[in-house]
């Protein structure tokens, strides 16, 4: 055969080939068997096919369709669906993707650094609780490694490839729910809350907008965007011994922009963002035979002279992150301390006890008691709490420890304190006229002991001039 009928030959077939590809209707790697759809919601499926292509989306008995663009780009938004399946997704153009035992659920995306990122293989070495959980196949529990992971049940040879922090919360909310859950996870260790936010989200935020990205903008390109905007319940956020990597910026307003940035993407609106409480532990518990709290730090006496300074700054300002709406903390105080907590299982059931009350309301106390008001009362200030649960309590030692106040001089004292209703009131002999009011100020504070009735202890604070 002549070399050039060869080529023509060659080429041809090239082009026919090429033109298969592209005809071939694709989906992204977060679509495919065993995955979870967002219950209650218009969820999105989208994916490639030739320009002009038509394509027909059906699952459950609804079907949807769609055109290819001139990239070659199409999407549809399904029926909201109940909870429920297993069903057949199936993607319909010159070719046909059928994605099998497809459940629908709530999906909850998992991100942050190291204490997200870590495995359950790992860290159930040191926890018997997640070593047990991790022993079972949980049918309705579906797990998905962000960045071209595909959907997997939740098995023994499965769970221990996986996020501890969010394998735990997901295993607690979905026996809670009684439905199916998906949970997405999208973590680095060691990376600062800059990198997983873009320019373009810090110049969307007032408070924010004249600075960039940490070097990189990267890690949320490659870890959440290629899953947006899958649709989702909320997302966990585990992150913050990092800090933001932004010079200038501070976490509270680097994680404001981060929280409405996300959304924006999303196109969901306001979908609950949880994180957790930093630094981690640092204070004692109500009870330490409880699996969740087990690893708390031990009651001990209160120190010679409370904390003047910044000392508690940090864990205060982490706590103010609550206040971007739609947010909620999960409380760590009264778990495991240090770096990285090896009661995984516990931080998991915290934050799944607090997306239960905050995210599905329900009838469960998420928080210990939060700081409300004061007032001033001659000698003494009165205090009022929010998320009292059953009622205000202390726990250990001879009555209720934490509490300072301070005179116009600004020097703390330790107070008397006693709890009187939903408030505290608290006074000191060395402050006769007291204007300022703190309590569990520190780094750590195992000597504060006042809790809810159900356990939860309450949260730090400083207030008055």
């Amino acid at each position: 055969m002549p070399r050039r009928h060869l080529l023509s030959v060659a080429l041809l077939t090239v082009v026919a080939v090429t033109s298969t590809v592209l005809a071939d209707v694709k989906l992204p790697p977060v679509f495919s068997d065993h995955m979870v759809l967002q219950r209650d919601l218009a969820a999105p499926v989208w994916g490639t096919a030739e320009a002009g292509e038509d394509v027909v989306v059906s699952v459950a008995g609804q079907s949807h369709s769609a055109k290819a663009d001139a990239e070659g780009n199409w999407s549809v938004k399904l029926t909201p669906l109940k909870a429920g399946g297993p069903h057949v997704l199936s993607i319909k153009g010159t070719n046909t993707v059928e994605l099998k035992d497809v459940l629908v659920g709530d999906v909850w995306i998992g991100s942050g650094q190291s204490n997200m990122a870590g495995g359950v293989g790992g860290y159930a070495k040191g926890d018997e609780v997640l070593a047990e959980l991790a022993t079972g196949t949980y049918p309705q529990l579906r797990l998905c490694r962000g960045r071209g992971g595909v959907w997997q049940e939740s098995t023994p040879e499965t769970n221990p490839r996986f996020s501890a922090l969010l394998f735990s919360f997901g295993q607690r909310l979905q026996k809670n729910l009684d439905a199916p859950v998906g949970l997405i996870l999208g973590a680095v260790g060691g990376t600062p809350s800059g990198r997983w936010l873009t320019d373009e989200m810090l110049a969307n935020t007032p408070q924010s907008r004249e600075f960039k990205a940490a070097n990189g903008g990267d890690l949320y390109k490659q870890h959440i965007l290629p899953v947006v905007p899958y649709g989702i319940r909320g997302v966990l956020w585990d992150q913050g011994e990092s800090g933001t990597a932004i010079k200038g910026l501070d976490q509270f307003n680097t994680m404001g922009a981060l929280i409405g940035g996300w959304r924006d993407a999303w196109g969901q609106g306001e979908f609950p963002f949880l994180y957790v409480q930093k630094p981690s532990g640092g204070g004692c518990a109500w009870d330490k035979s409880n699996p969740t709290t087990r690893m708390a730090n031990d009651f001990v006496a209160l120190p010679a002279a409370p904390q003047q300074a910044g000392a508690g700054g940090y864990r205060a300002h982490h706590v103010r992150i609550m206040q971007h709406p739609g947010t909620a903390m999960v409380t760590a105080r009264d778990l495991g301390s240090g770096i990285h907590p090896r009661n995984k299982s516990g931080y998991g059931h915290r934050a799944a006890q607090i997306a239960l009350g905050f995210a599905y309301d329900h009838e469960v106390e998420f928080y210990g008691p939060v700081y409300a008001s004061h007032e001033v009362e001659e000698d003494r200030i009165r205090i009022q709490f929010k998320h009292v649960g059953g009622g205000l309590a202390t726990r250990y030692g001879d009555g209720l420890q934490g509490f300072a106040v301070a005179g116009k001089d600004g020097t703390y004292h330790w107070a008397t304190a006693v709890i009187d209703g939903d408030s505290v009131v608290v006074s000191s002999k060395d402050v006769p006229q007291p204007v300022a009011v703190q309590y569990a100020w520190d780094k750590a504070s195992p000597w504060a002991n006042l809790f809810n009735k159900d356990g939860l202890p309450a949260l730090i604070f400083r207030a008055g001039e």
